[in-house]
């Protein structure tokens, strides 16, 4: 089997299994031992003098040891390839979670805060039910790139190493990228890899969205508006997601008791949001997933044909 079929197959298996909570309540998954990995290094290094150059060194060293270790599962043969590649996927967690905010919201105020605590980062305790979804949809947008599409695509391009590497810098950038006084030196090299592993992932994000959004004809403003954000990837999902609904995404928000005023994406969207339109955005993202699927499945036949 080709790797655009084994993907295929891995994002279904995915959509159908998710995360087992039976599986990963015995064993640990391998997100936690990258996670504990990147803690070691950090404990480790980030001290004293040339954090920076100690952090370039932790990721080359984390990334090899990634490599390595897709390359040992892959040779152990495709159901081992394509267990691996569903396992590192996460469309129907992403989709769970982000659906469970929709359902608090629809409960109370503080059900859809607490449910959405759990997958965004911003101080949300006094957020309003419209700021809840709004967060939520973010969430569900970045984290379509981050979590399925990016690594759907570093596995197209190299396997099994492919998608371990791009998921253990990702899981460093989410645990020392951050521009905290501790990590701004020692979390510099996995914050720019994750950047430049995601460039083209993120636009081709976008253009899902766009395509089965209807929003293809707003690309021009897509990309201005993706600019705006503080991420250089981050913004196109979001707004081709906001265009897509004709809705306002980002804007200020707080961190850690600091507000930051950033800028609104398609900022003449309507800001007033419900749990239906978390509803809509996970409509829009299933159907960017089954393009996904269907544009694997005919890269496979291309390849197979030729």
């Amino acid at each position: 089997m080709t790797f655009a079929i084994i993907l295929a197959i891995a994002l279904c298996l995915d959509a159908v299994m998710g995360e087992p909570r039976g599986l990963w309540s015995r064993l640990p998954h391998p997100a936690v031992l990258m996670g504990k990995a990147v803690s070691a290094f950090d404990r480790t290094l980030n001290v004293g003098a040339h954090r920076r150059m100690k952090g370039v060194f932790a990721i080359a060293t984390l990334a090899c040891a990634a490599a390595l270790t897709g390359w040992a599962l892959q040779s152990l043969g495709p159901i081992i390839t394509l267990l691996g590649a569903a396992i590192l996927l996460a469309q129907r967690s992403l989709v769970d979670h982000v659906q469970d905010v929709a359902t608090g919201l629809r409960q109370s105020d503080q059900a859809g805060r607490d449910a959405v605590a759990m997958i965004v980062s911003r101080d949300v305790s006094d957020s309003t039910p419209s700021a809840t979804a709004r967060s939520a949809i973010e969430s569900l947008s970045e984290n379509f790139s981050d979590g399925v599409i990016a690594p759907a695509f570093w596995f197209l391009v190299a396997g099994l190493p492919g998608i371990v590497v791009y998921k253990m810098v990702n899981t460093a950038d989410s645990t020392v990228g951050y521009l905290t006084p501790r990590h701004a030196e020692f979390g510099w090299a996995s914050a720019r890899l994750d950047d430049l592993l995601n460039w083209i992932p993120a636009r081709l994000t976008a253009l899902l969205i766009a395509l089965v959004g209807r929003a293809a004809h707003h690309q021009r403003a897509i990309r201005a508006d993706a600019g705006l954000h503080r991420s250089p990837n981050a913004g196109w999902p979001e707004a081709a997601m906001a265009y897509a609904m004709s809705i306002a995404l980002a804007g200020p928000r707080s961190y850690h008791g600091e507000v930051s005023d950033l800028a609104w994406v398609n900022g003449n969207g309507r800001r007033d949001l419900t749990p239906r339109d978390i509803d809509a955005a996970i409509a829009i993202v299933w159907k960017a997933w089954g393009l996904t699927v269907v544009a694997a499945l005919g890269l496979g036949g291309l390849i197979w044909a030729f």
